[in-house]
């Protein structure tokens, strides 16, 4: 990637986090922010670490993850190109209680801490952009709860698969094919699954015809009938 022509307000602008706000409110953050080229499997931060920034994907993937005690990985999160991580945690004015590593080359942009709760205190209206963007990071954690206490691991992996399809395809009597963001270990560590179960229930899935696999790339044969397999 050119970074002399990468266009920094551009980039923050597409991002859920950052959109709709002014040029000026943009080019102060940006000043504010650093691009960075990471390669595959390269710790980001780790658990302890200070939170002096949080982060935007460029291009890559990154993973959100913790490790217990025992050395087992929980994989907490996946954030792809246009998705932003770690903002929550710029609040807690404590380290990083997660650890980001990448899963392929990965270009972030860092945005500095110190930049957001300036424009916070100088804007109200930056300040609500905030708040709406960590409201959905915590909605999207209730759902994960839900997810796990009440629903069993093929209606997860289905719930899955149906998020990683395009909107309109819900609605048609079509087949659908895409990539896994990453290894099917990963992924299942993300569902709260067992690779071993991960690995049974695509089986099963394509034994009732539903689904084609090679390698990482799915094949949904008929996103309907896929619909109600997991009711």
């Amino acid at each position: 990637m050119d970074t002399d022509s990468f266009d920094m307000p551009q980039c923050l602008a597409d991002t859920p986090l950052f959109s709709g706000l002014s040029k000026d409110e943009l080019a102060r953050i940006s000043a504010a922010s650093q691009l960075s080229h990471y390669a595959n499997e390269c710790l980001v931060f780790r658990v302890g670490d200070p939170c002096e920034s949080f982060y935007v994907v460029v291009s890559g993937q990154v993973k959100l993850f913790l490790v217990s005690p025992t050395g087992q990985e929980k994989v907490v999160e996946i954030f792809s190109p246009g998705q932003s991580f770690a903002e929550a945690l710029l609040f807690l004015d404590k380290p990083y209680i997660l650890s980001a590593k990448t899963l392929t080359d990965t270009v972030l942009v860092c945005v500095n801490k110190n930049s957001v709760l300036h424009e916070i205190d100088r804007d109200a209206h930056f300040a609500r952009h905030m708040l709406a963007g960590i409201s959905r990071r915590l909605h999207g954690l209730i759902c994960d709860v839900e997810g796990y206490t009440l629903r069993n691991g093929m209606q997860r992996l289905i719930g899955y698969l149906l998020r990683e399809i395009d909107t309109h395809a819900l609605t048609a009597q079509n087949t659908v094919t895409f990539s896994l963001p990453a290894s099917k270990a990963t992924v299942a560590s993300r569902l709260s699954l067992t690779p071993e179960y991960f690995s049974r229930i695509l089986h099963e899935l394509v034994a009732h015809k539903l689904i084609k696999i090679n390698r990482r790339e799915i094949c949904v044969l008929n996103v309907q009938k896929l619909v109600k397999y997991g009711h």
